[in-house]
């Protein structure tokens, strides 16, 4: 196998701290549209904050507009369509897809959770930009699932300058069999298998991933037609970088952002 010619420390000082995106803290496209999409049931539900008698009110809206319901668990800052409580008169699980159940257990919650407290006494003056803030919030839970992708969006994005025809995600059925791979590129003479992911932070994770590409490398060298190439970044190969060290010297095709900046897609893919 064709050692790397390049300085592993080298190229490991062009390693990056971070690759997020200006919409990776919140994704205010899916906040505005979470909102709007209950703009009515939420205007009408405003109405409360007006109300003399929160609760009689309410009572007379949810006979009125049942659909008002899926607002609940959203003004809790919970995702989903049921909510289990619990205290001194028994344990009862919400519902509020549907109005089936009794509207004086739908007041109870809303008393006992603080919300009708909140409308009586004004704590807050809007229930739409209110809901804007909470959806802010449960935007955070998606940071992660963003994170995990900019990596592939990132490799991507070069793949498409460098006018190059991939697949993304696919099994090579008759090479590697149990193996998933993120991109694969085909020419008339070659296929080339890529794997991308970023660490920001080290862990036993970076080992085992070092060591698993490295086997990976060293049985696609004996693949006719087929080249396995492997694409990583992120400071957190810094704490985990014996191992990283070790592929590094024995794949050769083993490359980072900066590698993709200086157009290695184009000298791969010519």
């Amino acid at each position: 196998m064709q050692m790397n010619s390049r300085r592993f420390e080298d190229w490991l000082e062009t390693f990056r701290a971070s690759i997020n995106t200006y919409d990776y803290c919140t994704d205010f496209k899916k906040v505005r549209e979470n909102v709007y999409a209950l703009r009515i049931e939420i205007s009408t539900l405003n109405a409360l904050l007006y109300s003399d008698d929160v609760e009689s009110d309410f009572e007379h809206i949810l006979i009125d507009y049942p659909k008002c319901l899926k607002v609940i668990p959203l003004l809790l800052a919970v995702r989903k369509n049921e909510l289990y409580c619990q205290d001194e008169n028994g344990a009862f699980n919400y519902k509020f897809d549907n109005a089936n159940q009794s509207i004086a257990q739908y007041k109870y919650v809303m008393r006992q959770t603080g919300l009708f407290d909140l409308l009586e006494n004004h704590i807050i003056s809007n229930l739409y930009d209110y809901l804007t803030g909470v959806e802010v919030g449960l935007d955070s839970n998606g940071r992660k699932n963003r994170g995990g992708h900019q990596m592939e969006n990132l490799v991507e994005k070069f793949l498409r300058q460098a006018g190059v025809e991939y697949r993304k995600e696919i099994y090579l059925t008759d090479i590697f069999p149990n193996k998933r791979w993120d991109f694969v590129v085909e020419t008339s003479d070659k296929i080339f298998a890529l794997e991308t992911n970023f660490y920001t932070d080290g862990g036993s994770k970076l080992n085992e991933t070092a060591r698993s590409y490295k086997l990976i490398a060293e049985e696609a060298e004996n693949i006719d037609g087929f080249k396995f190439i492997w694409i990583t970044d992120g400071e957190g190969w810094r704490k985990a970088k014996q191992n990283l060290r070790e592929t590094f010297l024995v794949l050769r095709d083993l490359y980072n952002i900066t590698d993709l900046e200086n157009g290695i897609f184009l000298e791969l893919f010519k």
